[in-house]
């Protein structure tokens, strides 16, 4: 069973909505909760390093700092603003 972790940047309140979503998460699958994490991105970072926990939960991904590593991206992911008013190229029909 994967020990999990839930995670609550310090600025977050109140916390018990987002607890409550993460604990839902957990639960649905099947994980091992161990705690609540409410500290630097960087010490969660360490858990995870040192083994100690497998599975980092969050509520949004906004709450993660856009610079962390390890940095995962998720390529189905709606695109931004930005990126809706790029012109797609793509072969030329005729």
């Amino acid at each position: 069973m994967e020990i999990a972790v839930i995670w609550i940047p310090g600025h977050i309140e109140p916390s018990e909505p987002v607890v409550a979503v993460c604990l839902s998460h957990i639960r649905r699958h099947a994980y091992r909760f161990n705690g609540i994490i409410r500290a630097s991105w960087e010490a969660v970072e360490q858990t995870m390093v040192d083994g100690e926990v497998d599975v980092v939960v969050i509520a949004d991904f906004a709450h993660l700092p856009p610079d962390r590593s390890p940095r995962i991206e998720l390529a189905t992911a709606p695109p931004s603003t930005a990126e809706e008013d790029r012109p797609v190229l793509g072969p030329r029909v005729n």
